[in-house]
């Protein structure tokens, strides 16, 4: 083996409602949804409340249907609320805290945007992110994630969203807003954060057997001290995703591997890193195939 695994924890975006189905094809990832007591429902499933521990749930049940049979993580991160899965899924965490976490964090954030008007998230594209991020400035927006050069998530009031598109549609740009309703990963999210350290403060941690890469700052991170403060700080401040594709390549992976739902992340490694083997789960039909994929490319 020349170099090894990176596993990546979505966010929100991909959800649906037969996102369980595989896991629970493994008794190990049927056991851990069945604990877990969460019911996908297309109806609510793009809810914040719903959607932050549905997502955490569904990554962490396929790691655990999937982890006796796949060689040890070498690094893992996880974008937006990913992050929450992505230290359980280096043994940081147990699964059920890193579920009951995902829905404290969740309603800590419901709870920040009621404090003021509605919130939104847009996807902007076809612009520099340091335009995009005076573009956005303009009408109270603010980067939330960077996913490459030219494409970012922003965070800000909904009632400036559509002046927002007008702006970026005459700067040559595309927005697109998204099924979120809390401006992630912006100061908008500050009255959250009392709510979520204490929760953070209060968890078992135990050494992870395999570093994760802080969203913010794209380090990795061994200690629970850099836990509570990656995954703290990265409510309020800007996820660099594209700078942690970047150091997952630097430190010498050279599989990934999406934990689902969805298939953004893959999609965007393969975009940025061709060279790297790439998928998500959501590419395939059961556990063996997965498996047999990462030890042909491992």
């Amino acid at each position: 083996m020349t170099g090894g695994l990176f596993i990546m924890c979505p966010g929100q975006g991909g959800q649906h409602a037969g996102m369980f189905d595989l896991a629970r094809t493994d008794p190990h990832g049927a056991a851990l949804l069945d604990r877990a007591g969460i019911d996908p429902d297309a109806a609510t499933l793009f809810d914040n409340a719903v959607a932050q521990p549905a997502i955490v749930a569904c990554a962490l049940a396929m790691w655990e249907a999937l982890r006796a049979h796949l060689p040890a993580p070498m690094l893992a991160a996880g974008y937006s609320v990913g992050e929450v899965a992505a230290w359980s899924v280096a043994g940081a965490i147990t699964p059920p805290d890193a579920i009951a976490l995902s829905r404290t964090r969740a309603a800590a954030m419901d709870q920040a945007a009621r404090v003021g008007p509605p919130q939104a998230l847009a996807a902007i594209s076809a612009l520099a992110i340091d335009r995009a991020g005076a573009l956005a400035a303009r009408h109270g927006y603010e980067i939330a994630i960077v996913n490459d050069v030219d494409a970012c998530i922003a965070g800000g009031p909904q009632n400036n969203l559509a002046a927002l598109g007008k702006t970026a549609a005459a700067a040559g740009a595309k927005l697109q807003r998204l099924p979120v309703a809390v401006a992630s990963h912006t100061s908008l999210m500050e009255p959250a954060r009392d709510a979520f350290d204490a929760a953070l403060a209060s968890l078992r941690f135990v050494t992870p057997a395999c570093p994760v890469l802080g969203g913010v700052n794209a380090l990795a991170l061994r200690t629970w001290a850099q836990a509570v403060d990656a995954l703290s700080r990265q409510l309020v401040h800007t996820i660099r995703w594209s700078d942690c594709m970047d150091a997952a390549v630097e430190a010498g992976v050279t599989v990934a591997l999406e934990l689902g739902p969805g298939a953004a992340l893959a999609r965007m490694m393969q975009a940025r890193h061709p060279h790297i083997a790439c998928r998500s789960v959501a590419d395939f039909r059961s556990i063996a195939g997965i498996a047999a994929w990462v030890a042909r490319e491992e």
